[in-house]
């Protein structure tokens, strides 16, 4: 009778979906109770029935019937997110809600704290082994070391992912040559003036981000989101003049990091859709790999024939010389690996928050570490320009910018400009 009443059979224990509604047409049957009712759907929708069914007597028909309506309605469980195997991990200890939030911050976190640690050793090594050129190929040589041997001892999604073909090599050469080109520049900078001038020049990178894609992109940036560069470049004058360190070599060279980082990103929003299944850790592995095919030769052209020589008085003062060149290679890949990670977790604004926090952090520790003496001017400047940069980040959130050509896009999985490089060793 219950099957006859409900119009189709269930297997017991099993709860459907998606319950259509039925309707009890049987001639003769009397109506029945609710409690009735409930035992029947609990026989046949499964033990969880009493809190994922809802019964209602459906309205009787203009026509005299001589039967009671039923209507069952199966209430299907929201499907949760799908956790990654670390945040599964995560989840043991924090559950579920909180793994991926705990997650994001940790990425942040080691984020700031390697990008630190580089900053201050990297410094450090050009005070007595002023060779950026060589530094910053051993920084991308041993990111590309540190991802072939994960890769070989199987933990392929903590470097390259998969091979990819010739045409995506092609995809990855442009924004990846950009990026080598921009880290030289940076390391020029950070060889030549205090770390402070350096980033703060570096605060000017949203100005050329915006020119670029405008030129390239056919971009058009709001008035509001333009109108905070202005402090930016009042800020970066300020500081920049008035800085006791300055010289044109640090400053061109950061201006030309700002340059170098500029056509990456343009040139990622461009071509980086025809990347498929390639996440932001293999993205990075494999520009770390064209990093290195150009910095080594680029290194031994422009400093090769004083090399020895660089290395003989670096080793004189400092006998543990190459592992700290090691050391300082391992920091710079992973503090960009955690970059890359945060920013594939959250939205390119709040990356850009990171960002300027990290800018913040960085300046203040530095000047520390190394007693650096700010003028007021400086100190004034690097404030100035590190409030614009976050007007700036604001203002883009506000003001969504979506550049002309549909191929900025990728069709398969999230914006390709929350794949792009953050990647300025700063």
């Amino acid at each position: 009778m219950a099957e006859a009443l409900l119009g189709h059979s269930l297997a017991p224990g099993r709860q459907s979906p998606s319950c259509q509604s039925v309707r009890s047409q049987a001639t003769g049957v009397p109506a029945l109770s609710r409690t009735r009712q409930a035992s029947v759907l609990q026989a046949r929708c499964g033990p969880l029935a009493s809190s994922q069914v809802a019964v209602r007597p459906l309205a009787r028909r203009t026509a005299p019937a001589r039967g009671s309506g039923l209507a069952v309605r199966c209430a299907a469980p929201e499907p949760e997110k799908e956790l990654d195997p670390l945040e599964g991990a995560i989840a043991k200890i924090t559950g579920p809600k909180l793994a991926p939030g705990v997650v994001t911050g940790s990425f942040v976190l080691l984020w700031y704290a390697m990008n630190v640690f580089f900053n201050l050793q990297n410094k450090t090594i050009f005070n007595y082994f002023p060779y950026p050129w060589t530094v910053s190929a051993v920084h991308v040589v041993v990111g590309t070391i540190y991802c072939a041997i994960a890769y070989l001892v199987g933990a392929k999604k903590a470097s390259f992912g998969r091979v990819i073909s010739k045409e995506e090599f092609k995809t990855l050469l442009g924004p990846a040559t950009m990026h080598a080109l921009g880290h030289i520049a940076a390391n020029l900078s950070f060889a030549a003036v205090a770390i402070s001038l350096t980033h703060t020049v570096k605060t000017l990178e949203p100005a050329f981000n915006v020119a670029l894609s405008r030129i390239v992109l056919g971009t058009a940036t709001p008035l509001p989101v333009a109108a905070t560069l202005i402090p930016i470049m009042v800020g970066v004058a300020m500081a920049s003049m008035s800085e006791l360190t300055f010289n044109w070599l640090g400053f061109l060279s950061a201006m030309a990091s700002n340059l170098t980082f500029g056509f990456r990103a343009v040139w990622s929003k461009r071509a980086m859709g025809t990347l498929k299944n390639l996440d932001s850790t293999a993205i990075y592995a494999y520009t770390t790999l064209v990093s290195t095919i150009i910095c080594v030769p680029a290194a031994l052209i422009v400093e090769g024939p004083t090399l020895r020589a660089g290395v003989d008085k670096a080793l004189a003062k400092r006998p543990d010389f190459y592992m700290a060149l090691l050391s300082v290679g391992l920091l710079y890949h992973l503090y960009n690996q955690f970059a890359f990670n945060t920013l594939s977790r959250v939205s390119p604004v709040s990356h850009g928050v990171c960002n300027v926090v990290k800018r913040v952090v960085i300046i203040s520790t530095s000047v520390v570490f190394f007693g650096t003496t700010l003028t007021t001017k400086t100190k004034i400047g690097t404030v100035i320009a590190l409030i614009g940069t976050y007007l700036y980040t604001e203002m883009t959130k506000r003001h969504k910018i979506a550049p002309k050509s549909e191929s900025s896009t990728s069709t398969d999985g999230p914006k390709v400009h929350q794949q792009i490089p953050p990647g300025q060793p700063a």
